[in-house]
């Protein structure tokens, strides 16, 4: 049997071949029935209308663009343009009727089930303007879709519609002459009348025929045929989600960090709930304007549901919408939209969060319940500070942690008894003296004081314990500090920020196994931030398995080749394999990402000792000498060029200087492998000693 469809996509699915095979099977049975050609041309044509041809073209052109029926793909020549399912839908019907008035009743009824609960108005207001955004099209001047006020939408132009299977599939009628009856009196000859007692069973039986493959395809729900007509058989069961960045409609710049804030409240808000997993900030922002589709986005994060929204600021009100997509089907499950003052925007927060907890049949415990309904107004000026400080926080580079310190301390000035500002106040602190750019003489003191505050504010926020937590261990307080970390695990068993500075701490004080398990534990949580892989990559490092770590180093940088942490934490790796070139190269990049801190700075001199380069590695620390005279420098890394050279007597004056300034890199004296020259010295036994190690 010849078959021939011609289209213009290649992406067939099982519903478009089953209907080839069942043209192709009318033909051929057709043929075996004992009747004239006009009779059998007949009965095909009566038959072949069952596959309902309305829907039976698979391609629909206008200007530019192709829509793939089969897919519900859009095609802007030739190249696919991200499009969700219910802009789709819209599509579909839209251009289905050009020309026509298709109502916003009839859009409402296609887009949603009747037991959904949603604000219909404003998800097809939605839905329209993500396809205008695809189309190029706009409501002032539409080129494709016209808005009819108060009564719904007009689909303008031609629509020419590709690969109808009907007219593409070829099947063979025979062309020869039909069996010819004896002459009669008068001498004509005539073809064998066909009796409709004859007819009807020939029609009955393709009849089940057609109802058998109707039925096959409705079982494998090919095209979701049995979704769409009567939802999904099988309970929607969503235990995990990822909220999605929320779109800016301001479409200003500087709004940017408002809308990003925004959708980290409200990831914050949903991860209070301990039986929904929720993907965190830094893995959820990578993909903010991407053009995967939703269940690619999905399966990568490994959700079960997706949240996306928008978020339009003016004055001191905003408006927010959210909806809530099963990942599984692509249905819609919920939807809402918010308007309210500023300073009511985190209350705001925590009700979408009840909202969608209700929706997908998640049960709140009594603390839950409390802390999502918690009053929780808030100062405009100290919010938008908050969220400034939070923007910067999380680009991890000097400027940016030195500029989130000043918002926090804005918006405390603004509001004093503002918790999570006084959380930020003390990680920046805590970071700033990590990285080699505050003194920890005057910047832990300041951090300590914040988080304490920020407890005494709210004593069940997880995020401000495991602040405190990172503030002891800088401090050498290993007790308190461990106390603290377990506090904040309780409170909060999610916040991956805990487990990331609890394995710092648990290396620290030799336990590598568990070190280890808090680490990956960090990873599970916030797979895709880029601090927590290189700690994780750290904690490979100070275990000396360094392949390990340098294989989690060129991760890290495939993704986010600017991270000044992880070019150092793979160039420290390079230096313990002997790869010299490698090392200063990486370690050299570090420096400059980082701002030029000095502890990255003392990492060159470093690898120049390691590749006995003696003279490169001493002028990098006159060069640091010459930066302590104007602002702090660790004494510590100075400590670690005069070990890498092999002059322990100098190792050691510069190691007791940095317990005596209390550098914070002075927790790592036991597992730091560049000092391993210089651990037998009597007086590093004595510093390991009074350090409480």
């Amino acid at each position: 049997m010849n078959r021939s469809i011609h289209c213009a996509s290649t992406r067939g699915q099982l519903h478009v071949y089953l209907q080839v095979a069942w043209f192709e099977w009318i033909g051929s049975y057709v043929t075996r029935i004992p009747c004239s050609l006009p009779d059998r041309v007949m009965l095909f044509e009566r038959l072949t209308p069952l596959l309902n041809p309305a829907h039976s073209s698979l391609l629909r052109r206008f200007g530019q663009f192709e829509l793939d029926l089969r897919t519900a793909e859009i095609y802007k020549e030739g190249k696919r343009i991200k499009l969700q399912d219910q802009p789709c839908q819209v599509l579909t019907l839209l251009t289905e009727r050009p020309g026509e008035l298709v109502t916003r009743e009839e859009l409402q009824k296609k887009l949603w089930p009747n037991d959904t609960f949603v604000d219909f108005d404003h998800g097809v207001n939605i839905a329209i303007n993500k396809l205008r955004d695809a189309l190029g099209d706009s409501a002032e001047h539409p080129r494709f879709i016209e808005t009819l006020p108060r009564r719904g939408y007009r689909w303008l132009g031609p629509v020419e519609c590709v690969g109808d299977v009907s007219a593409n599939v070829r099947v063979p009628l025979p062309i020869s002459a039909p069996r010819e009856m004896p002459s009669s009196p008068g001498g004509t000859t005539g073809a064998v009348p066909v009796s409709r007692d004859r007819l009807l069973p020939a029609v009955a039986t393709l009849g089940i025929a057609f109802l058998c493959v109707l039925g096959l395809l409705f079982a494998l729900d090919a095209g979701k045929l049995r979704t769409r007509l009567l939802g999904s058989a099988v309970p929607e069961r969503i235990q995990s989600v990822a909220v999605l960045p929320l779109e800016n409609l301001s479409h200003e710049p500087e709004q940017e960090y408002f809308a990003d804030g925004m959708t980290e409240e409200l990831i914050a808000s949903l991860a209070k709930i301990g039986a929904l997993h929720v993907t965190s900030r830094t893995s959820v922002m990578r993909y903010k304007r991407t053009n995967k589709s939703l269940s690619q986005v999905a399966s990568e994060l490994n959700v079960d549901g997706i949240v996306e929204g928008t978020v339009q600021r003016s004055g001191d009100r905003v408006r927010i919408t959210a909806q809530l997509i099963s990942a599984r089907t692509d249905h819609h499950l919920w939807a809402e939209s918010y308007d309210r003052e500023l300073k009511d925007v985190l209350a705001l927060q925590d009700e979408v969060a009840r909202t969608i907890a209700n929706e997908i049949k998640i049960t709140l415990t009594p603390q839950e319940q409390m802390s999502l309904t918690a009053v929780r107004p808030v100062n405009p000026g100290a919010y938008e500070a908050y969220l400034k400080g939070r923007y910067y926080w999380n680009k991890r580079t000097a400027e940016g942690i030195k500029k989130a310190s000043d918002y926090f301390q804005q918006a405390i000035n603004q509001q004093s008894n503002y918790g999570l500002a006084y959380s930020g106040l003390a990680d920046c602190n805590s970071g700033l003296t990590w990285h080699g750019f505050a003194s920890p003489t005057e910047a832990l003191p300041r951090a300590k004081a914040a988080a304490l505050k920020a407890i005494e504010i709210d004593p069940t926020s997880g995020e401000a314990h495991a602040s405190l937590a990172l503030v002891l261990s800088h401090q050498r307080n290993w007790a308190a500090a461990e106390n603290e970390f377990m506090r904040a695990l309780q409170l909060n068993p999610r916040y991956a920020n805990a487990h990331h500075w609890y394995g710092d701490y648990l290396s620290i004080v030799g336990r590598q196994e568990e070190a280890l398990v808090e680490a990956k534990r960090a990873f599970e949580l916030d797979p895709l931030s880029p601090m927590i892989n290189t700690w994780l990559g750290l904690r490979y490092y100070q275990a000396r398995q360094y392949d390990e770590a340098i294989e989690q180093g060129r991760k890290i940088l495939e993704f986010d080749p600017s991270f000044a942490p992880a070019h150092l934490l793979l160039g420290q790796a390079y230096v313990q394999k002997g790869l010299h070139a490698e090392a200063i190269s990486e370690l050299q990049s570090a420096t400059s990402l980082s701002g030029d801190s000095p502890i990255y700075m003392a990492q060159v001199g470093v690898a120049y000792a390691a590749a006995r380069r003696n003279t490169e590695a001493l002028g990098v620390i006159d060069q640091l000498q010459k930066v302590a005279r104007k602002s702090y420098v660790s004494s510590y890394g100075l400590a670690q060029i005069y070990a890498a050279l092999g002059d322990k007597q100098q190792a050691m004056k510069w190691l007791q200087s940095a317990y005596d300034e209390r550098a914070v890199w002075m927790a790592y004296l036991k597992v730091d492998p560049v000092l391993d020259p210089v651990h037998s010295e009597p007086r590093f036994q004595d510093l390991v000693r009074q350090m409480g190690l």
